[in-house]
């Protein structure tokens, strides 16, 4: 069997100990990738093993919240953990939304352990063209 060493391995595993699995009240962070695609900004987030169910999404003003939990599996009774790497408990991760984005419309979907947000940016936003009058002497907005 080949292993790869990884002289940090230890030190993360005793960090995760040390600091225990996340609580409701002191979730750890997840790991996230945020790009913009067209008139809409995608957020992804990596949560394998977490159940659909599980994972929490609030919008309060701009303040997007979206909190997980990755419980432990049920084992039988003859089973022994050998090792044990996976974090489990609470995960949770706070965005602070533009103004343009248009955040009665975001769409969730979450799939392979991956949770992506698509927020559409706010019509408003969107650059528009402006009409010049001629003749009148006055210049009007249309938008």
């Amino acid at each position: 069997m080949l292993m790869r060493t990884d002289p940090f391995r230890e030190l993360d595993r005793l960090a995760q100990q040390l600091m225990g699995p996340g609580t409701w009240s002191k979730p750890s962070a997840m790991p996230m990738d945020a790009y913009r695609e067209g008139d809409e900004y995608v957020v992804a987030f990596d949560l394998p093993g977490v159940t659909a169910d599980a994972i929490d999404i609030d919008v309060e003003r701009n303040m997007l919240t979206v909190k997980a939990e990755r419980r432990p599996v049920a084992k039988a009774d003859d089973v022994q953990m050998e090792l044990s790497e996976r974090p489990l408990g609470v995960f949770s991760r706070q965005i602070v939304l533009a103004d343009t984005l248009d955040t009665e419309r975001i769409q969730a979907d979450y799939d392979a352990g991956v949770l992506t947000l698509r927020i559409p940016i706010a019509e408003r936003a969107k650059p528009r063209k402006i009409s010049i009058g001629v003749g009148s002497g006055r210049k009007g907005i249309s938008g």
